[in-house]
């Protein structure tokens, strides 16, 4: 009898879009302990957004699918994480409307991308300073599991860093 991997099995699920349809039936994104976030691949990367154009973001997106393709989209040789704070999170936001970006339009294709890019373990932790700072309601977040909450984007990078990410901004 054959017997499959985790890795193997998971690159399947990866490969076959499943977890694309589990990311979409997410309820809320989750709360990430700072303390608990570990490096457990060889190569391990933060991409910092604290930005809000729309080239320079598309342009992350493009740098991060490069930086896969070179691990051949594999989640077990390459971690990539997004951590955006300040403009960044509204990337990641369901509506502008009640933000500072209220009058903002954003291609809805650069989350189509993001959510692509999730299916290789790429996550994004957003800042909850921002959410309070600008008053944001957390619930206007998409509800895509891999997106997750910390507790600040600054000090997630510091922690990430501090635990052997490497640290990529663009622009």
């Amino acid at each position: 009898m054959a017997r499959t991997s985790r890795r193997g099995f998971l690159g399947a699920l990866a490969a076959s879009g499943a977890t694309l349809t589990a990311t979409q039936l997410a309820a809320a994104p989750d709360k990430l302990d700072l303390a608990k976030l570990k490096k457990d691949t060889d190569v391990a990367c933060i991409y910092h957004c604290d930005f809000g154009d729309q080239g320079r973001f598309g342009q992350m997106l493009t740098n991060i699918n490069n930086h896969l393709s070179v691990y051949e989209f594999d989640p077990f040789k390459a971690k990539i994480v997004i951590v955006a704070h300040g403009a960044g999170l509204k990337f990641f936001l369901e509506d502008l409307s009640g933000t500072v970006w209220a009058k903002d339009t954003i291609d809805p294709e650069l989350y189509k991308r993001v959510v692509g890019l999730s299916k290789f373990g790429v996550e994004v932790y957003l800042c909850e300073i921002t959410y309070q700072r600008q008053k944001i309601d957390k619930a206007k977040t998409r509800k895509d599991a891999f997106l997750k909450f910390v507790p600040s984007g600054v000090a997630t990078v510091a922690e990430l860093q501090g635990k052997g990410f490497a640290y990529l901004k663009v622009g």
